[in-house]
């Protein structure tokens, strides 16, 4: 067993808890590190008020790092790259942050000389499986431990095990909804939400609680497939983000509902809240539409399925994963341009306009009107050629030439 350790730490109930029982159960000492993603602490508590948690509960030492610029600029502009939407919906919220977190802890286990590190997910999720595969990419030689998958206690269990180590939780036995968030969105589960046939409540939701009583019609402009700025204000990745949730989100927009296939092989109902993920896949992917070469584009949403069920699984740090990394870069050389969205209460969302340097759309070649340059004569003999193999089929195997079943 290792005598000390590195905790993905959240100042959240089951990893506060989780300091206490590896302490308790395996004589280790714990590091907390809370990597900033963008989240707000929960309850509107300060990072002080967690780094006083963690101590409390009797960590070690404490850490936070401000990871927010890292995270968009690394993290989600490959995921906007690859529009990426893990079974055509999910835009991959929480599997974004979690090699984010990785890195991070395994940057600090090197610091504080750990022999593990250890993260507080349950034997049911998908994050046990990225916290782990991805600290296996990075440092093989690191063990990973699991507390939670071990311990066998229920919310109220853990609830109490606070109590009696007298640790400061503000989590009562009768919160239901577990929320994860990072600048990317929030991932909602438990409580109602788990019945699929139920409408999913109001109460979990912050970014997108309609407020908004005029449309909101935005200019998101991208250089090399990187949003740079809104309305023509540059800004960094980050902020654009957090300028885009707070402009959208109040129009109810960045919803989803779905029922998901996690890598462990149960069904989940899970529901989210990802205004600028969707907007900016969105722009993103109509851009696209204009400035791609036809086989790149055909080739491109085929391979986007793929890196997103990658990266689903916790294949952050993997070799197919960064060869596609590879294509998709390649493809965004001329991604240049401005996308024009107008969003509509009660979380509508529409393209209304799209311009760019390198467009391929030539208005000569696409109109029907006189300035129509396209040499309709030329058609003929393509038309002849294309459909020549399925006009051979038909004289010799098709349907009249068949020869009846026995």
């Amino acid at each position: 067993m290792a005598k000390r350790v590195v905790l993905a730490y959240s100042g959240g109930l089951d990893t506060s808890v989780a300091v206490r029982w590896m302490i308790e159960e395996w004589n280790v000492e714990v590091v907390c590190v809370l990597v900033d993603v963008g989240q707000d602490p929960d309850y509107s508590e300060s990072f002080d008020d967690i780094r006083a948690r963690a101590l409390a509960a009797g960590a070690l030492d404490f850490v936070v790092v401000d990871a927010r610029e890292e995270m968009a600029a690394q993290f989600c502009a490959p995921a906007i790259a690859a529009n990426a939407l893990y079974e055509g919906k999910y835009p991959l919220v929480s599997a974004l942050s979690r090699p984010v977190i990785v890195r991070h802890l395994v940057d600090q286990a090197r610091k504080f000389g750990a022999d593990a590190v250890a993260h507080g997910s349950t034997g049911k999720g998908n994050d046990q499986v990225r916290f782990e595969v991805g600290t296996h990419a990075l440092a093989p030689d690191l063990e990973v431990l699991a507390p939670a998958r071990l311990w066998g206690m229920t919310r109220a269990d853990s609830v109490d095990y606070a109590a009696k180590w007298d640790i400061p939780i503000k989590a009562t036995k009768e919160k239901i909804y577990s929320i994860d968030e990072n600048l990317w969105g929030r991932a909602i589960e438990c409580g109602e939400i788990e019945d699929p046939w139920a409408a999913p409540p109001e109460e979990p939701y912050t970014l997108t609680r309609v407020t908004a009583t005029q449309p909101v019609e935005l200019t998101i402009s991208f250089r090399a497939g990187v949003p740079v700025a809104l309305d023509g204000v540059e800004m960094s990745l980050a902020g654009l983000i957090k300028e885009l949730t707070d402009r959208v989100g109040p129009t109810g927009y960045g919803r989803l509902d779905m029922v998901e296939n996690r890598r462990v092989g149960i069904k989940s109902r899970e529901v989210y809240e990802c205004p600028a993920a969707l907007a900016l896949i969105t722009a993103h992917a109509d851009l696209e539409d204009l400035v791609l070469e036809r086989e790149i584009h055909h080739e491109k949403a085929r391979l986007q399925i793929r890196w997103s069920e990658l990266v689903y699984d916790g294949m952050w740090f993997s070799p197919l994963k960064e060869a596609l990394d590879a294509f998709f870069f390649e493809t965004q050389r001329h991604v240049t341009g401005d996308v024009r969205v107008r969003f509509e209460a009660p979380g509508l969302a529409r393209v209304v306009g799209r311009r760019s340097p390198s467009a391929l759309y030539d208005h000569d070649l696409a109109t029907y009107d006189a300035e129509d340059s396209f040499n309709h004569a030329d058609s003929e003999g393509f038309v002849k050629i294309y459909g020549l193999g399925v006009k051979t089929w038909a004289a010799r195997q098709g349907a009249k030439n068949a020869t009846p079943a026995p």
